[in-house]
């Protein structure tokens, strides 16, 4: 069933970063691909039919570190918004071993920018993307059930259905989920020690954290790219596309006509709207584009219980600039924004117009990515559009 949840899986970068280290239709990537390619479905064959729209998805394999046992995943919601893998327990067949810190079981409580929150164990995993070589990496299992969950994550999603995906993979600009905040404090609200069914904040090194597993690959560890085709007005039922892996580390991945905007300490750029500056994110995760409308006349709120979303009485055509956090790069961009009801009422479940309102940050949800091939560069890493992490198109 379409779902019209706004969903905003945007994590919490204030801590999780601050101080860190195709065409249309659905033949659900049967098309013969690079070893460091991966298909892409939007609401296509690699997503379950418990699906919202714009929900981009992925398949993962996922071993048994040493041993042969592993399992393919999909239904793996492609996040750039964040970084680490994150897999619900009843997804996962295959065991895996329990990262620790001294005595206690390692947990962590992803906290996302919709209000939703993955609650579980940090197990290690050899991971398999594409036809790439295995990385060994920790991993989130999304266990609600696992000891007792901090108050933040009380309210954690209990199970696929309730979140509307089988897990994460966040490929996001940083190596780690958390970055040195977590390694030096134990205070950081995401990570902790768990003895029994007790849980206390810990401090966790970078190598025990959720790692973007992109960052581990032995070649194309610099970013990725994910290229969607476009789709026409009102939308479609669904799209493939492709997730490239590596920045011009191979003769499929060299960019061309590309800008890269540098981010600042949180993976953000800035983004002028109506003479206002935002910080932005670039975010596939997010199903629409999220931002302070220029005024509730021009964008006035849809009815309950579709409140969150715009609902114009026609399209209505903004524009916008992006900045790198230099200043130095600059990019003028126009985007519509239609009547997400009219939309919504119709079979599809693609759209390049539906948006929502949020305060504070703008996001660049998949919308933005229609049409588009999207760079996304790690930390640390270097590639002809600049030093990670920078977000390019």
């Amino acid at each position: 069933m379409k779902s019209s949840n706004k969903l905003i899986l945007l994590a919490i970068f204030t801590l999780m970063t601050g101080c860190g280290s195709g065409s249309s239709g659905d033949s659900g990537g049967s098309v013969a691909l690079a070893n460091n390619m991966l298909s892409i479905t939007v609401n296509g064959s690699l997503c379950s039919g418990n699906s919202y729209l714009n929900k981009p998805c992925v398949s993962v394999t996922v071993c048994t570190p040493g041993t042969s046992a592993c399992q393919t995943i999909s239904d793996i919601l492609l996040d750039t918004g964040s970084s680490g893998l994150r897999i619900f327990k009843q997804a996962l067949n295959v065991p895996l071993t329990q990262v620790v810190v001294g005595t206690g079981l390692i947990a962590e409580c992803t906290q996302y920018g919709d209000g939703s929150s993955e609650w579980g164990p940090i197990q290690t995993a050899s991971v398999i993307l594409g036809n790439e070589p295995a990385v060994q990496v920790p991993i989130q299992v999304v266990d609600a059930t696992f000891a007792t969950a901090p108050v933040t994550c009380q309210n954690a999603d209990q199970n696929p259905a309730a979140a509307g995906y089988n897990g994460i993979l966040g490929i996001g600009v940083f190596n780690q989920d958390c970055g040195l905040a977590c390694a030096n404090s134990a205070a950081n609200g995401m990570y902790y020690s768990c003895s029994g069914s007790s849980c206390v904040g810990a401090a966790v090194a970078l190598s025990s954290q959720a790692q973007n597993p992109v960052s581990l690959l032995p070649w194309d560890n610099n970013g990725a790219i994910v290229q969607l085709p476009s789709v026409p007005p009102g939308g479609s039922p669904s799209i493939n596309g492709t997730l490239v892996l590596g920045i011009g580390t191979q003769s499929d991945n060299v960019p061309s006509g590309v800008t890269g905007y540098a981010t600042n300490q949180f993976g953000e750029i800035a983004t002028i709207l109506n003479g206002i500056s935002y910080s932005s994110i670039i975010d596939s995760g997010s199903n629409g584009l999220f931002f302070t409308p220029p005024s509730t006349s021009l964008l006035p709120n849809c009815p309950s219980p579709d409140s969150d979303w715009f609902c114009p009485s026609s399209t209505t055509t903004l524009s916008a600039s992006n900045m790198g956090a230099s200043g130095s790069q600059r990019g003028v961009l126009s985007f519509q924004i239609g009547n997400f009801n009219d939309l919504i009422s119709s079979s599809n479940n693609v759209f390049a117009d539906v948006g929502g309102s949020s305060t504070g940050q703008l996001d660049w949800g998949l919308p933005f990515y229609l049409g588009r091939n999207v760079y996304v560069g790690i930390e640390g890493k270097g590639s002809s559009l600049g030093s990670g992490p920078y977000w390019g198109y």
